[in-house]
């Protein structure tokens, strides 16, 4: 059977990501997604208004024309999770394919708000829930499954498409993480079965975000501590403390729940994209908050919070607020440019339980953020984090279980891939033969 892969977005910068596989007559794309920072660069820009084509020129979302090379119809498109850089151009491309979205109940819910809220066009693909663990086929001779992984998001996995010639595993995004907070623990079990079965694995597509980091990630469940440690150490402080961290880290959100009200304070979750995120998780069950939790989004509502927040005293309350990178209309940018009616004052706390996404526009935010934050009087706690993807040692570990014939570096530029380069050739590849370093566009042809 022929192998083609189509590398289209996310293989020269962090972002945008899209994959697609052929096998035979059939295949599979994995992941459509945007790069917010091609977005966020222009003034005012409203994705949901604008044509799929220019936001192809403006180097937002992936070039998909290059699918018209390969020589198959498209079966499914499988999103691994529910963060934007994989799932925030399914509005934008999915209708050009006579193809179902296969992902995880949560990520699908992601995708249906995604979907609701495009002006543009219509995209009435079928939505399929497909729970880790779980397959399907994928024409007369291939079967999809979904392989349980740890992330930055709940409900996160790898899929693995099973050919007659052997298993196309799709590694972006994880960390081996076996004590995650919300979750079961990594499938390594079942990448080892993989790795060992029938034809093992043919190619693996990993993702090398962390690939230049010695050692291995860190479990969820460090940065928990973490976390509590930081707030029982200003538990006696008398003035405002402010959180901010990823909307979509239900995991995180939950511990700043539950030890806000450990220290006294009535946890709040306010903006948009927090109320989405957290409010979805709690609907599906995926984690249980107390019922009386504030999760506001709409700009009066938080501005009413706020008030009464000043009003009753800023030491009696935590408000969880996104803009942890800076975003210019988050709530924390807001806050740090007094556009809000929460008066931060000398002494008051920030705490970032994140870490600056390394891209220059979100640094540059990130830091005119913290200035402004720092001129009211601010005190920053900062990078109360652990990473969504995997350390060298990680990657060490994936290649020893899967032991794949060929290797395609992903999720990073030119520079970013050279980490894990060295570690693969390491292992025995070599670049031209069974390690294959591309970019935006290359079709890999792995059996003729």
């Amino acid at each position: 059977m022929e192998i083609e892969i189509a590398t289209i977005g996310g293989f020269e910068e962090v972002g945008r990501q899209m994959t697609a596989v052929r096998a035979g007559e059939d295949v599979v794309v994995f992941d459509m997604g945007l790069n917010l920072s091609q977005v966020l660069i222009h003034d005012n820009v409203e994705t949901e208004q604008m044509h799929s084509l220019d936001l192809i020129d403006m180097g937002a979302i992936p070039d998909d024309r290059v699918m018209s090379d390969l020589e198959g119809d498209v079966q499914a498109i499988v999103p691994t999770h529910g963060h934007l850089d994989h799932i925030g151009a399914i509005s934008k491309l999915a209708h050009r394919y006579n193809a179902p979205v296969v992902a995880t109940p949560y990520t699908i819910e992601l995708v249906k708000q995604q979907v609701k809220g495009e002006n543009k066009f219509s995209v009435d693909n079928d939505l399929v829930k497909m729970d880790a663990g779980g397959t399907m086929s994928i024409g007369p001779q291939c079967e999809l499954e979904f392989v349980n992984v740890s992330h930055s998001v709940i409900d996160a996995i790898n899929p693995v498409l099973h050919t007659p010639e052997g298993s196309v595993v799709y590694g972006l995004d994880k960390r081996i993480d076996h004590n995650p907070v919300i979750g079961d623990p990594i499938d390594m079990e079942r990448f080892r079965e993989i790795g060992r079965e029938d034809n093992g694995v043919l190619c693996y597509i990993e993702d090398c975000t962390n690939a230049g980091h010695k050692g291995r990630t860190p479990s969820e469940s460090v940065a928990r501590t973490h976390l509590k440690d930081t707030l029982q150490s200003i538990e006696d402080y008398d003035g405002g403390i402010v959180a901010t961290t990823f909307s979509s880290h239900i995991a995180r959100v939950k511990s700043l729940v539950e030890f806000a009200e450990e220290i006294g304070r009535k946890p709040v979750l306010l903006g948009r994209s927090m109320e989405k995120y957290s409010g979805t998780a709690e609907r599906l069950d995926f984690v249980e908050f107390p019922g009386d939790l504030g999760m506001y989004g709409h700009r009066k509502s938080v501005d009413r919070t706020f008030k009464r927040i000043m009003k009753e005293g800023k030491e009696k309350f935590l408000p969880v607020v996104t803009g942890h990178q800076g975003e210019p209309r988050a709530m924390l940018t807001r806050m740090a440019r007094g556009e809000t009616p929460f008066e931060l004052d000398d002494g008051d706390k920030v705490i970032f339980s994140a870490r600056v996404i390394p891209e220059p526009t979100n640094e540059g935010q990130r830091y005119q953020a913290e200035r402004l934050l720092k001129m009211q009087g601010a005190r920053i706690y900062d990078e109360i984090h652990v990473s969504g993807h995997l350390r060298e040692e990680g990657h060490y570990q994936m290649l020893d279980a899967l032991q794949p014939q060929h290797v395609i570096p992903g999720h990073q530029d030119l520079q970013g891939f050279a980490p894990y380069v060295d570690l693969a050739e390491s292992q025995g590849y070599a670049v031209g033969r069974d390690l294959h370093v591309t970019r935006n566009g290359n079709m890999i042809t792995l059996v003729e």
